[in-house]
């Protein structure tokens, strides 16, 4: 008899394990009280330590060249705030029978948030993608969102717009004064921070992790997934796959017929087909009032979704650029040979 051998890859990714057991902590032990405010505390320092880094290790010269990349900016804020407004519209068709008035509500209002930033970043540095550009991109959409989210909000929701002074001042001392400080202190430690890829790596990861810890506990906490039947749930979800795989397709092979590069391909698919629970949940609050917790559901849903299904593509972005290439030979008459099976003498 043969003995069993493991395999020597795992059939799950690790770091989708590690989403799963955060989900799962969440919801077994939410952060509650002083323990929420610790948790966003540590969830807003982790992503300001992130940027930081990113300024350290970034040259002004990279950073430059991620702003003056336009065309890259206008594809994802077009995504962001054209396409995806478009599909949750093109979505009313499944109400009532498929997801009722309060669910699509909170559907068409996801499709108006602005993008992520840091997990955008994240995933494309774990891909090896455009940092530079993944930055300025999903920067650009968080200031454009500050404005277009409740205008476009007001108009297709009937809601009131306007946005808050306040938002830019957290959106600016969150992500760009630290990023700012850390081109500042590059002169010091950006040797230091180039070194240690595998440490920003971790702050990467680990940054994510407590954002769907933070936002988790608080759907919990709120008790939202209590107003819901479990079939509308299914529906919703099922939904929002097919959404995220629309936007994941469309951002891939929509930027590779515009010509794109592959770096910055990757910067448009994770920054072009997400949105940021950080950003939607302080909107929806003005919004929505006292309906906010069961509004912003789908968001807190497709946040989740869209974690675990980019941490895969990400990885698997990553292991494709690492993959062997195979030689290509010089000789022009031997490489037509060995293409038409004729390069070795059959046994």
């Amino acid at each position: 008899m043969k003995r069993l051998k493991w395999p020597s890859r795992p059939p799950i990714d690790p770091y989708i394990l590690l989403l799963l057991g955060t989900v799962g902590l969440a919801a077994l032990l939410p952060a509650r009280g002083t323990g929420a405010e610790v948790a966003s505390g540590a969830s807003t320092a982790a992503i300001a330590v992130l940027f930081l880094l990113y300024g350290a290790r970034l040259s002004t010269r990279e950073a430059m060249d991620g702003v003056r990349h336009w065309r890259l900016h206008a594809m994802v804020l077009a995504c962001t705030f054209v396409v995806f407004p478009l599909l949750g519209l093109a979505a009313r068709g499944l109400e009532p029978a498929f997801l009722d008035h309060s669910l699509y509500t909170g559907l068409l209002f996801l499709t108006l948030v602005p993008s992520t930033v840091q997990s955008s970043i994240a995933f494309t540095s774990m891909a090896r993608g455009n940092v530079p550009a993944a930055i300025c991109a999903g920067s650009f959409s968080s200031l454009a969102g500050i404005v277009l989210t409740p205008l476009l909000a007001a108009a297709l929701l009937g809601g009131s717009g306007g946005f808050s002074a306040g938002s830019l001042l957290r959106i600016v001392l969150q992500l760009l004064v630290p990023f700012l400080a850390g081109q500042l202190l590059r002169r010091w430690i950006g040797g230091f921070v180039s070194r240690r890829r595998r440490v920003l790596g971790l702050v990467d990861r680990g940054s994510i992790l407590l954002v769907v810890y933070t936002a988790f506990s608080e759907g919990v906490v709120e008790d939202v997934w209590h107003r819901i039947s479990p079939l509308r749930l299914g529906g919703l979800l099922v939904v929002e796959a097919v959404l995220l795989a629309v936007m994941l397709a469309l951002t891939w092979y929509g930027s590779k017929a515009l010509g794109f590069g592959r770096e910055d391909r990757v910067a448009i698919q994770f920054a072009g087909s997400k949105k940021s629970l950080a950003s939607g949940l302080p909107m929806a609050s003005v919004l929505f009032g006292a309906h906010a917790s069961l509004a912003v559901l789908p968001l807190m849903l497709f946040h989740q979704m869209q974690l675990m299904v980019c941490a895969v593509i990400a990885k698997r972005r990553s292991r494709d650029l690492a993959a062997p290439r195979p030689p290509v030979s010089r000789n022009p008459a031997a490489a037509s040979r060995i293409a038409a099976g004729t390069g070795t003498r059959s046994g």
